[in-house]
């Protein structure tokens, strides 16, 4: 046996504790693992701490390596990087970043981690999995040269793609958010700001990330005629009410849903998840996404984090959890 290991388990709706793990050693073809960080985000995660997931979505919303079930008592988690201590020799050492929950080690097939890039900084990697997500909403989006583009909702999710988005060419991107203090991530991004009802109109393309129904609301008054609002956001259990009378159907608008879990249909085919992954990893070399964490804590602290995570008393984009060396 390897030893043991720590996991942080949501025990029941809106608690979480942490439990002690007993690890086989790695067979052929698989890595142990050392946790360096975990990233947790105010949006999915915190929803699944809530226990806000529908019936109707417990197998979709499963991560790659859930244990338990919703809502709870459940493993869940998908943004972690760590260092390979045992498996294949080119492994060896190497920092990895995969779909693992909060653990402080743990054993997965070889082909589950991938190589962080040696010029991107092992807690900046736990932002692959939300970056990636980006990736695949601009895929489906599929912006062209100097469009206007509004993101709603600077989240974790919004964020990340402003930033993507803040690299292409000509585009004139503006991050829309009811939050004021969103304008310093706006800024560090090199994106523009703007409060709801300040945003400019008349946009080719909005991405909208806010989960809620004012800012799908305000996604599709933002757009020009005949064009596409990118609808990222998740909102597990809650009703969403828009207005689908008024100027929807005259201005001929378009609502499109964009989901990590399948590759966008553009790419379908010629990218594999492996692609993408690989992708968002490359991109995070660019240090301008150190503005989307926010804060960190320890290990340890993740049972009284997580609450405050969810209730807002404590504000995050991605929220860094550091791990004890040599555990």
């Amino acid at each position: 046996m390897t030893g043991e290991a720590r996991a942080f388990w949501l025990a029941a709706p809106g608690a979480g504790e942490l439990r002690p793990v007993t690890l086989s050693d790695p067979g052929p073809g698989e890595v142990l693992v050392r946790t360096l960080h975990s990233g947790v985000s105010r949006g999915t995660e915190t929803l699944v701490f809530r226990g806000g997931v529908p019936d109707s979505q417990h197998e979709a919303m499963r991560a790659p390596f859930q244990e338990g079930d919703f809502p709870a008592p459940v493993k869940y988690g998908y943004l972690n990087v760590g260092v390979v201590e045992q498996g294949p020799p080119e492994l060896l050492g190497r920092t990895v970043f995969s779909l693992y929950p909060h653990q402080t080690r743990f054993v997965v097939p070889a082909e589950s981690v991938t190589v962080v890039p040696e010029n991107v900084p092992a807690a900046r990697a736990v932002l692959a999995g939300t970056v990636e997500t980006a990736v695949n909403a601009l895929w489906d989006a599929a912006p062209l040269v100097g469009d206007r583009i509004a993101v709603v909702g600077a989240g974790m999710v919004g964020a990340s793609v402003a930033a993507v988005l803040a690299r292409f060419p000509g585009a004139k991107v503006q991050l829309v958010d009811a939050d004021a203090a969103k304008a310093t991530v706006a800024a560090a991004l090199g994106v523009g700001f703007a409060l709801p009802a300040d945003a400019t109109g008349d946009c080719d393309l909005v991405v909208h990330a806010s989960a809620t129904s004012a800012g799908l609301t305000r996604s599709l008054e933002l757009l020009a005629t005949e064009a596409t609002v990118i609808e990222l956001s998740w909102y597990g259990d809650r009703e969403v009410s828009v207005p689908l009378g008024e100027f929807f159907h005259s201005r001929r608008l378009v609502v499109k849903s964009s989901q990590v879990g399948g590759i966008a249909p553009a790419r379908r085919g010629r990218r594999s998840y492996a692609d993408r992954l690989a992708i968002a990893l490359d991109l995070l070399a660019d240090p301008v996404f150190d503005a989307l964490i926010t804060g960190e804590s320890d290990f340890e602290q993740l049972p009284e984090v997580l609450p405050r995570l969810t209730d807002g008393t404590l504000p995050a984009l991605c929220h860094l959890i550091n791990y004890p060396a040599g555990e």
